[in-house]
């Protein structure tokens, strides 16, 4: 069983401020059982990125390291997201269909769900999914 890794999550590797006992756990634990994403996530963790950027919170050139770390993780990119349950995930639970997105990942291949979202583990141990928060 991998880990579904949201933005959230990876965002705390990033910044000092925002680390959390739970992505530490998730961080250690990749190697050992691998980690997932669905497609947006890189799409999601570029834009924390250019608006912490803006917000002169961090460095283009530290951003561009971050990414790299981030591939070397060599996590599993999952486009095999059914749209229907995307939808009605985001539908039932009032969650945005990027978090819904992170759900239906996790639910549909069995693996645990890494967030510090909280609507999203809610909703996640709503549906069953294991859940790292």
């Amino acid at each position: 069983m991998a880990i579904v890794i949201d933005a959230s999550i990876a965002a705390s590797w990033c910044f000092e401020d925002e680390q959390a006992a739970a992505s530490d756990r998730v961080l250690n634990d990749l190697p050992r059982v691998g980690g997932a994403i669905p497609a947006l996530f890189w799409h999601e963790i570029r834009n924390v990125l250019i608006v912490n950027e803006r917000r002169a919170r961090i460095e283009p050139s530290d951003s561009a390291r971050f990414l790299m770390r981030l591939r070397n993780l060599r996590l599993h990119h999952d486009d095999d997201h059914d749209e229907e349950s995307v939808m009605g995930l985001a539908r039932s639970h009032s969650l945005s269909a990027y978090d819904a997105a992170y759900l239906e990942c996790a639910l549909r291949r069995g693996d645990i769900l890494a967030t510090l979202d909280r609507s999203l583990a809610t909703a996640a141990i709503a549906e069953g999914v294991s859940v790292i928060h």
